[in-house]
């Protein structure tokens, strides 16, 4: 007897991850594949888009070959926004620009925001311009390379351009396609050719689709044999958003939270809703709307305190911070090692670790680190709240929740539970589920992934008192961060 699979696989910041899932949500098989970003001048935060089709053509064929089964659905996401430029026969003309990590175009930011200002946009496209924004780095692109854009341009997501290589269509899903501020318009859910004109002309506009939806087949490709044509493949979207639906932290006034090299907040909402220091954003689903936050580290974080201790091994670290106290004994953290995101949107921030002494180890400090991106995670979510979102319950997946330790700070900072599903294999994961339910072999992410247990914060007054003192502490110290920072260059 056949046996069927969904294969998902998602392009993240510093590896990709693809998948095969049985009918029933169970995990056949999964593979990895490490890479690593760029990091330049002026901010720069790139990789060649190359690598996320190399990636597809040596990870699909390993799952295929390790196991006996007939692929019947695609799903793909990649991290984002990211912008890819490319002529119109699809060849690159530069490494492709991060999402809100990259900072390359904070000269077009102030241009644009000067010319439109920043309450219209705000207004119009539910998000000021920041370096989440994909509008000023594809502008940043037509200025440098206008002999492409004068010929045509085409601009892509990792998704987007795995997409195009199995099925010659060039899409892109509509929430990706919101992250792309002024571009798309969230009251149409469709591209504003006027600001495209006005900002990058000469860009050649994907076709766009929600990101469950089936945007085409596959084709013959010579390079991956192992690829069979006619298989349904999805309009895919951003790593963060696949992985909520992994989760199904799809449904109204529900918080996701996705432990991962940077977390990533996305509170659902059937209306619109903006604050000037978040992102909203267009959902994966019609008639869902989302106000997003992201801090520039977590993850990203913890794996810098592993390199530098010499300690290989992460769980030796979770267990020297689980031997400490909360609070970490008097040891307080700003986690802005590169930036913060929201609600700061302060990309000149650095990270400040106060009140060290004699008695203090590695694991205080590693502890202090998790307790500072609990910290953030409060921060961002006191700011949906007062811009309207409602939240009323809390879904997590990533990386970070392979131990219950840092998402059981998350929650005692935060005085908030948060559900864990069973699989936390992530957005890959999520790619697969989409895939099945637009084939109509599963109606709810509840038959597939059914919530495994639940982190109950505890009540540690300590920690209030230590989110006063880290929200008066970027005050006082951010012009001494912005004057180090200018060193850094």
């Amino acid at each position: 007897m056949e046996t069927f699979a969904y294969f998902g696989l998602d392009v993240g910041t510093s590896s990709t991850k693809a998948v095969l899932v049985a009918p029933d949500g169970t995990v056949i098989d999964s593979q990895v594949q490490e890479h690593s970003v760029t990091r330049g001048d002026h901010g720069l935060v790139e990789m060649d888009m190359r690598i996320w089709w190399d990636e597809f053509k040596t990870l699909y064929p390993a799952l295929l070959n390790r196991n006996d089964v007939r692929v019947k659905g695609i799903g793909i996401s990649g991290m984002g926004p990211c912008i890819a430029v490319t002529d119109t026969n699809d060849e690159p003309v530069a490494p492709a620009a991060l999402y809100g990590v990259d900072q390359r175009a904070r000269e077009e930011i102030d241009e644009l925001a000067d010319a439109f200002g920043q309450d219209f946009l705000l207004e119009r496209y539910d998000s000021q311009l920041t370096t989440q924004a994909g509008g000023p780095k594809l502008r940043w692109f037509a200025k440098r390379y206008p002999q492409v854009f004068a010929s045509g341009a085409r601009f892509y997501m990792p998704a987007s351009w795995i997409i195009k290589h199995i099925t010659g269509e060039y899409v892109l899903d509509r929430h990706s396609a919101s992250q792309c501020t002024p571009l798309y318009s969230p009251e149409t859910r469709e591209w504003n050719a006027d600001m495209v004109q006005k900002i990058a002309p000469g860009t050649e506009l994907p076709r766009l689709g929600w990101s469950h939806e089936i945007c085409g087949e596959t084709v013959e490709v010579a390079e991956v044999p192992e690829l069979a044509s006619g298989i349904p493949v999805i309009f895919g979207t951003v790593d963060a958003w696949a992985e909520q639906e992994s989760v199904g932290a799809i449904k109204n006034n529900q918080l996701f939270l996705m432990y991962g090299t940077t977390l990533f907040l996305v509170a659902n909402s059937q209306q619109r809703v903006r604050h000037a220091s978040m992102w909203g954003t267009t959902g994966t689903r019609e008639g869902t709307f989302n106000m997003a936050g992201g801090l520039a580290t977590s993850g990203a974080l913890t794996n810098w305190f592993r390199e530098i201790s010499g300690e290989r091994d992460y769980a030796k670290l979770v267990e020297a911070a689980q031997g400490v106290p909360a609070g970490s004994e008097g040891l307080l953290t700003l986690p802005y090692f590169a930036g913060e995101r929201t609600p700061l949107q302060d990309p000149d921030a650095r990270g400040v670790m106060i009140g060290l002494s004699l008695h203090h180890g590695r694991g205080h400090m590693y502890r202090s680190l998790l307790e500072a991106t609990a910290f953030a995670v409060r921060h961002n979510i006191e700011v949906m709240e007062d811009a309207g979102a409602s939240i009323e319950s809390i879904s997590a997946a990533g990386g970070g929740v392979t131990s219950d330790l840092w998402p059981q700070i998350v929650s005692d900072v935060t005085g908030r539970a948060q559900e864990l599903r069973r699989e936390s294999v992530g957005a890959s994961y999520g790619d697969a589920f989409m895939v099945a339910q637009a084939l109509g072999d599963v109606e709810s992410l509840d038959e597939w992934n059914p919530v495994a247990k639940v982190i109950e914060p505890q009540d540690l007054p300590v920690y209030d008192d230590l989110y006063a003192s880290y929200r008066t502490l970027y005050t006082a110290t951010a012009d001494i961060q912005h004057r180090l920072r200018t060193l850094q260059r």
